[in-house]
């Protein structure tokens, strides 16, 4: 569980809860303009400049979203961090704020808690944001992360779900099906280590599909990228659980189809490669896989000629008519095939 095996452990009840708060955050930085109070009274107070407050939680609970036999503790507290910045980004606004709400049993040392609120530091850093608040509790039940982001952006730059169009195009950032390989190779690593201790992991080759697995990192990029070249996207999610889940949100809230061009859909070559390794249809894995926290988002017709080559977007598709419905257009035989969502939700029975 933790980096360094051979340092003396200091159980959380040492210090108490206002101690482990204060020991956990008194190192963080203000950065933001818009944080006119932190941590240390009953709540921050965060002036929005006559902006919009942007605001999403993520909750991430040990055995249902991570495994601590093979999650660093200081990719764990990155990650958490990640994953609500990307809601935030999706929104089209700036990430500016965060609260951070832990939950430990008492097989946490106060160590443990360090490297977490290390990454969670880190994630801080990178994106230029302010940790302002949070609680510390304890767990019967392992380890909880939750964590609420906050960010700001003009009403007119925020993009919802729900401005979409018939003959859109349909865009994804980056590529997909990373993360989900890369849990792959985690979780049959980890499956043979259990097996026997002795075994030396395999993770040669797969540096790239494991980083996006334990370090994926948010897309708040783009919205700088989008304002140059002058594309306000009618609507926009990310890719969270799946692309498929997401076209789906993007059709439901919008009402209307989609169809997506299984050959257009952008895939890493060591995503490819592994997939075929594992006997797994690559476009699966990113049609249902998950966690690649890419932005999906539709354009205008008039706004083709700004994106068509630009390397950091692919065009996948376009909406439809809400009656025409949302498929998979297959690769090389133009079949159409119904999409579905098949990607990841913590309360399905998993057994």
């Amino acid at each position: 569980m933790l980096e360094d095996k051979s340092q003396e452990l200091t159980p959380i009840s040492k210090l108490g809860e206002f101690g482990l708060i204060k020991h956990l955050t008194e190192s963080f930085p203000i950065v933001q303009n818009s944080t006119k109070l932190s941590i240390g009274d009953d709540a921050a107070i965060i002036d929005a400049e006559g902006q919009k407050v942007v605001v999403s939680t993520d909750m991430l609970a040990e055995g249902i979203h991570f495994n601590l036999g093979y999650v660093p503790l200081k990719h764990l507290g990155y990650k958490a961090v990640v994953v609500n910045l990307s809601d935030i980004a999706a929104m089209n606004a700036t990430p500016t704020q965060i609260l951070v709400s832990v939950a430990v049993s008492s097989r946490f040392p106060v160590e443990a808690l360090e490297e977490i609120y290390d990454g969670i530091s880190l994630a801080c850093n990178r994106y230029k944001i302010d940790l302002v608040g949070g609680d510390t509790t304890s767990s019967n039940a392992g380890l909880v992360i939750s964590i609420t982001a906050i960010g700001l952006e003009k009403e007119e730059n925020i993009v919802k779900r729900n401005g979409a169009k018939p003959n859109d195009f349909l865009v994804v950032t980056g590529d997909l099906g990373g993360a989900y390989l890369g849990l792959q190779i985690l979780e049959r690593e980890h499956s043979v280590f259990l097996a026997n201790p002795n075994m030396q992991p395999e993770m040669e080759g797969f540096d790239y599909i494991l980083e996006r697995q334990l370090k994926p990192e948010a897309r708040t990029d783009i919205k700088k990228k989008l304002e140059e070249l002058d594309i306000l996207p009618t609507s926009m999610i990310d890719v969270s659980d799946g692309l498929a889940s997401e076209v789906l949100h993007l059709s439901d809230q919008s009402k209307v189809g989609f169809n997506v061009y299984e050959e257009k859909i952008p895939m890493d070559e060591t995503t490819i490669h592994t997939a075929d390794d594992l006997n797994l249809n690559p476009a699966m894995a990113a049609l249902n896989g998950g966690e690649d926290y890419e932005l999906l988002f539709t354009i205008s017709p008039n706004d083709f000629d700004k994106i068509k080559n630009h390397p950091d977007f692919t065009i996948i598709g376009h909406a439809t008519e809400n009656n025409e419905g949302n498929f998979l257009i297959a690769r090389g035989s133009n079949q159409l095939i119904p999409l579905t969502a098949q990607g990841w939700d913590a309360f399905l029975n998993k057994e």
